[in-house]
């Protein structure tokens, strides 16, 4: 099949997890004989002198990367006109694109290229799939309070109801999407994410060198990786971190991420007073965060809300003893006592016990690290999550939308209607 797939985010232009799992399913879906080509963008805060649109071959797959226009948006100040603005130069690569070739479907990734999506896919009289990897209202514990979260949750509910197939990438998201956008449940198909393992194993060297640069004296080291925002949950991890020293003296904490919650976190850690074993250390690379992560006695995910949990994945096919919260798709992932420890969403006492069952034991902790690893060949291997999102292009109709209204926004937590 043709497939244009639509992203905000694509290799080098990485953000979160969508950027990777984007490029992952791409140049998969070549390998298996598909024809794709993604649509993206160039780095935010460019423009089109200094970073011109570029359209290349990279794997496999052509990557159209577009230029931000004249315009003076950004992206943290002025996200829904920087989101229009950036459609809108899709919408016009996507027309350039469109004179000499067809696609067969528009795959649309989140609520940023929804625009975009549906201009193209109903230019081409051809079936929209769209993937929701994350919704407002699960990043704001359901509660829609600020015109901007209407605003993306209003885009989101038009992505969700006029796309002809969608995909979500877990079970709870799945339930998820159905109650806020008014889907069913069986109209939604359930593809988790994937990991490639080989890419993050390092050698013992290194892992024994990042251990030797966080924990000197050979003290339990804890690890906590990703995006630096309340839903990811450091706070509850910091906040755990004097009991569990006081169990195991001396235990250390590396915070690897950045976002807008870190003045937050150091200001928590100074007034629990740990600021001395926690070390912030903002964005690793690849290299220094796969050597970090073998370093780590327990490589911990405390989030309050997780679509799916990739750093999950990350972390088993690095061979890290692992805790996470059963928060949304982590609950999937990890499977308690088996591949790791899980504790309830929030609960500092349960996230401490759950630590200190890991740090008692390490033997049966290198047991579960290992059936973490095993799992991830069968379960979340690329090629077969590839095959599955091909399955629903093959399958995907046009369906009779008619004129979509605009959505109703909860008063209260749109989680309780």
């Amino acid at each position: 099949m043709r497939v244009l797939m639509l992203s905000w985010e694509y290799p080098p232009v990485v953000v979160g997890g969508l950027g990777r799992h984007v490029h992952a399913l791409a140049t998969r879906l070549v390998e298996q004989g598909h024809e794709v080509v993604v649509l993206c963008r160039r780095e935010a805060g460019t423009d089109a002198t200094t970073h011109p649109s570029t359209d290349e071959v990279i794997h496999g797959v052509r990557v159209v990367s577009v230029a931000e226009d004249p315009p003076h948006l950004a992206f943290e100040d002025d996200l829904v006109a920087w989101t229009l603005a950036m459609g809108h130069a899709m919408v016009r690569a996507g027309n350039r694109l469109l004179r000499d070739w067809r696609p067969d479907v528009v795959h649309a990734h989140d609520w940023l290229v929804t625009h975009p999506a549906i201009a193209l896919a109903e230019q081409c009289g051809i079936p929209l799939v769209g993937t929701i990897h994350a919704t407002e209202a699960g990043r704001h514990a359901g509660w829609l309070s600020h015109p901007l979260n209407q605003q993306v949750h209003s885009v989101e509910w038009w992505l969700a109801n006029r796309a002809d197939a969608l995909i979500a990438c877990s079970t709870a998201m799945r339930t998820e999407i159905a109650h806020l956008f008014e889907r069913e449940e069986d109209e939604i198909t359930v593809i988790h994410n994937g990991i490639e393992p080989r890419g993050w194993r390092t050698s013992p060297r290194r892992t024994a060198a990042a251990r030797e640069h966080y924990a000197p004296d050979g003290a339990p080291l804890l690890l906590f990786f990703g995006r630096l925002e309340y839903e990811k949950g450091a706070q509850d991890l910091l906040a755990a971190l004097p009991k569990i020293r006081r169990e195991h003296p001396g235990t250390r904490l590396v915070i690897a991420g950045e976002g807008r919650h870190l003045p937050i976190l150091i200001e928590q850690a100074r007034k629990l007073r740990v600021r001395r074993a926690v070390d912030f250390v903002g964005h690793l690379a690849d290299r220094a965060l796969v050597a970090a992560i073998g370093a780590a006695s327990v490589v911990v995910l405390p989030s309050r809300y997780e679509p799916f949990g990739i750093a999950a994945l990350e972390s088993a096919a690095a061979g890290a003893p692992l805790v996470a919260s059963r928060a949304g798709g982590l609950g999937e992932v990890v499977v308690d006592g088996v591949t790791g420890c899980s504790f309830t969403p929030g609960d500092v006492s349960e996230l401490a016990g759950a630590v200190s069952t890991v740090l008692h034991a390490p033997a049966a902790a290198a047991k579960r690290a290992r059936a973490a690893r095993a799992r991830l060949g069968s379960q979340f291997d690329w090629s077969r999550i590839a095959e599955q999102t091909a399955g629903v292009y093959a399958n995907a109709r046009i369906l009779a939308h008619g004129e979509l209204g605009r959505p109703k926004i909860a008063s209260g937590n749109a989680f309780l209607r």
